[in-house]
């Protein structure tokens, strides 16, 4: 792994990623935060029997629109060729992503009532706090094992420029960024414990398991080839096969 954790091969391809313009890019996605939040609270408040449809919609508005980033990559490219990361990256994931965080960060503040599990409800916070604890540990390290470059999805429209990544955890799951993801909004959902996050919290593995399948593997696929295909095959994709679950704690505890 790079030491500067792919940073120099990103701002080398994006120099927007420094000076005034980082602190330009860096208030688009806050923006993008703030205006999905603003929409959720405002169906919280006037439709309240509506809050799960408006964050499911929310977080579908927010894949859709990064989705773009993918799916008009030829479209970029004959149109600004080097710079057709640049555009793509700041029209769509900029934007687009941040709208997905708001929606997992809904779940912390959703109405409604706590369901009742009883003697069981200490077991329950307890289990969310393990998910959440642990799906951000998962989510940080993986960050700088995968490096910068590949989060910010370089490779995308710089090929050439993709690492090869080698840490144990992409031995048991596939995708260890998105699997802290999801740890961390099903951590929230248990842990808020209204029916509404604890369903969001169950729901994220399907939509992130639609997300890798008809967008992210496509591209993998076709830059890969059947040696992806086998991979896919044998890894899962968010959590580590039942005589694997073992594995993780080393990785969380001391990285790769």
């Amino acid at each position: 792994m790079k030491q500067d954790w792919g940073l120099d091969e990103l701002v080398r391809h994006m120099p927007d990623f420094r000076g005034r313009r980082a602190g330009i890019i860096g208030l688009m996605g806050l923006l993008s935060f703030a205006a999905a939040s603003i929409v959720m609270i405002g169906v919280d408040r006037l439709w309240p029997a509506w809050t799960g449809v408006g964050q499911v919609g929310m977080i579908v508005v927010g894949f859709v629109w990064t989705a773009q980033f993918f799916w008009r990559r030829k479209e970029y490219k004959r149109r600004w060729d080097d710079q057709a990361y640049r555009h793509a990256f700041s029209r769509h994931a900029v934007v687009g992503l941040p709208v997905i965080f708001a929606a997992i960060a809904h779940n912390v503040y959703l109405p409604g009532k706590r369901m009742l599990f009883g003697e069981m409800t200490p077991l329950v916070v307890t289990l969310g706090g393990y998910f959440l604890l642990t799906g951000l540990v998962l989510w940080v390290r993986s960050i700088i094992a995968f490096g910068f470059d590949n989060l910010a999805m370089l490779y995308v429209y710089f090929p050439e420029a993709g690492r090869m990544v080698e840490s144990s955890i992409y031995a048991l799951i596939r995708h260890p960024v998105y699997s802290g993801v999801v740890r961390v909004g099903l951590g929230l959902g248990l842990w808020r414990g209204t029916p509404f996050s604890i369903a969001f919290g169950l729901f994220m593995p399907l939509g992130l398991t639609l997300w890798v399948r008809l967008v992210e593997e496509e591209e993998l696929i076709e830059r890969f080839g059947e040696g992806y295909v086998s991979y896919r095959r044998e890894v899962p994709a968010f959590w580590p096969r039942l005589g694997d679950v073992k594995s993780p704690w080393k990785f969380l505890v001391v990285g790769n």
